[in-house]
């Protein structure tokens, strides 16, 4: 007796037919895990290109001052009722080294420029305290100004009077 050939499983032939389904999970997982690499990357990369915060700045010692002291001036005052003259010297507070030697190098002009400065003042303009802040404020302007045309101008930062006589 031959033996009549067995019988599919229907189960088997349904298996067979259809691609088995993948789980996405697994895809959503390695997504996931590549966004997540991804966004650190950039994250790290945008924090170490920035510039230093203002509190990393301000953790930096402070440079000390630099200072020019000025020979005294002698002028005489714009005075309508008698003679007037101005006994000053002061110190002139700068950015840096460079600017001391900047200023030293062009020295007959800075003192040209603030004899005619003090010589055009009024003594009753410059003896209050007002008048003499006032008179600081000027002198900065006249000795920042540039020394040749098109020059970048100085970085006086401060003017303080050590001597300061009106007769």
């Amino acid at each position: 007796m031959a033996k009549a050939p067995p019988k599919p499983d229907p189960k088997a032939e349904v298996k067979s037919e259809a691609p088995p389904v993948k789980s996405k999970k697994r895809l959503f997982l390695i997504l996931g895990v590549a966004v997540l690499v991804l966004g650190g990357g950039g994250a790290g990369a945008w924090y170490f290109t920035q510039p230093k915060s203002a509190h990393a700045a301000k953790a930096e010692p402070a440079k000390p001052p630099v200072f020019i002291n000025m020979e005294s001036f002698t002028v005489n005052l714009q005075s309508e009722d008698s003679d007037k003259f101005l006994q000053t010297a002061f110190t002139l507070q700068v950015k840096d080294d460079a600017q001391v030697e900047l200023i030293k190098l062009h020295l007959p002009q800075v003192r040209s420029r603030l004899l005619m400065l003090l010589s055009g003042q009024q003594a009753a303009d410059i003896l209050t305290p007002e008048g003499k802040n006032k008179l600081a404020q000027e002198i900065i302007a006249q000795v920042n100004k540039p020394f040749e045309p098109k020059a970048p101008p100085q970085s006086v930062t401060g003017v303080f009077f050590t001597s300061f006589v009106i007769q």
